[in-house]
């Protein structure tokens, strides 16, 4: 094969389409769970924004009598909350809603400006599993040229992610996002990936955020354990850069591939700065306060459905246990 054949080849591994469509189907039943007091629920709640149109939502909750909100918290994440008593026995929601998604295009890099780090503090600093401390700084420091622009150091740390760290398809859901862990052990899933690169970044004073969401998909199907993390930074002057060196380390594994290969290189190069559209993003933070506030202790992260009987959490990555079901249906 010509090295323009192979080129060629490769390319079209990325080639996806301007936008994909589909429909969602949420279903919770938490009837099976036993109670002194009571169940409360909440799920993250899908919004359109530049990326994304939301359309066509329902919320069905079975027993009219029990009302549901949709709330708001401090970071601007939209969830839908609602609470049964202890003696209401008949506990289920259905949530649905059509997206429309676009593919994300890396943008035109602008000439750099300075950081404005009171308006970005939010994204700077560190959380219970990323901690900004000496550890991760004497890392970052290691990895990026202290006089390097803001792109040449989140390109250095990229590069470090991909080449030292691999996807462990042992992890439960997407990984708790314990950064130093994910460091220590160099494998982990989307969030502990991703964990360690906001870490780094933003140990070099750069902001980077996370985006929690779950994957669409080319057929219909269940995508009850579909959820994803991907990342945001900040580039002075042009404004958020996608990120998702995760999806890279999958095709890595997936596709048994040399991390020297034209396909890994091609991935390598495709997914920073841009997205495939076959994704629906939820929320962003981490160490969060819902609301209304739940009662045990901040949520580590809002890609999945929260919820307390009696005041514990219930295991979000057991989805069974839980009490729901996600469908999803490709455009008609």
């Amino acid at each position: 094969m010509s090295t323009e054949s192979a080129e060629a080849d490769t390319a079209s591994l990325v080639d996806f389409p301007e936008e994909h469509s589909g429909h969602f189907v949420q279903e919770f039943d938490l009837s099976h769970h036993e109670a002194k007091d009571k169940v409360r629920l909440w799920i993250p709640y899908a919004e359109s924004n530049d990326y994304q149109e939301i359309s066509n939502v329902k919320i069905e909750v079975s027993d009219e009598s029990v009302e549901y909100q949709v709330t708001e918290d401090e970071l601007g994440n939209k969830m839908i909350y609602v609470e049964w008593p202890a003696d209401q026995k008949d506990r289920k929601l259905t949530y649905s809603f059509d997206v429309t998604r676009k593919r994300v295009d890396k943008p035109e890099f602008n000439e750099e400006e300075a950081i404005d780090k009171d308006e970005f503090a939010q994204y700077l600093t560190g959380s219970k599993l990323v901690p900004i401390g000496d550890e991760m700084k004497e890392l970052s420091d290691e990895i990026s040229q202290e006089d390097a622009t803001v792109e040449d150091k989140v390109r250095a740390i990229y590069k470090w992610i991909f080449d030292n760290m691999v996807r462990n398809d042992d992890v439960v859901g997407c990984g708790t996002g314990d950064a130093l862990d994910s460091i220590a052990s160099l494998d982990g899933k989307c969030t502990d990936i991703h964990s360690v690169f906001i870490g780094l970044t933003r140990a070099q004073g750069i902001p980077s955020r996370e985006v929690f969401g779950v994957r669409m998909k080319d057929e219909d199907g269940d995508v009850t354990g579909s959820q994803h993390c991907w990342v945001e930074y900040y580039q002075p002057g042009t404004g958020w850069v996608a990120i998702d060196v995760a999806d890279v380390l999958k095709m890595v594994l997936n596709k048994e591939l040399d991390k020297s290969s034209p396909e890994a290189q091609t991935y390598y190069d495709y997914y920073y700065g841009n997205l495939d559209p076959m994704r629906v993003a939820f929320s962003t933070g981490r160490d969060l306060t819902l609301n209304p506030e739940q009662e045990a202790g901040p949520v580590n992260q809002f890609g999945y459905p929260y919820a307390e009987v009696d005041g514990q959490a219930l295991d979000c990555y057991q989805a069974e246990d839980f009490g729901y079901h996600f469908d999803y249906q490709l455009a008609e």
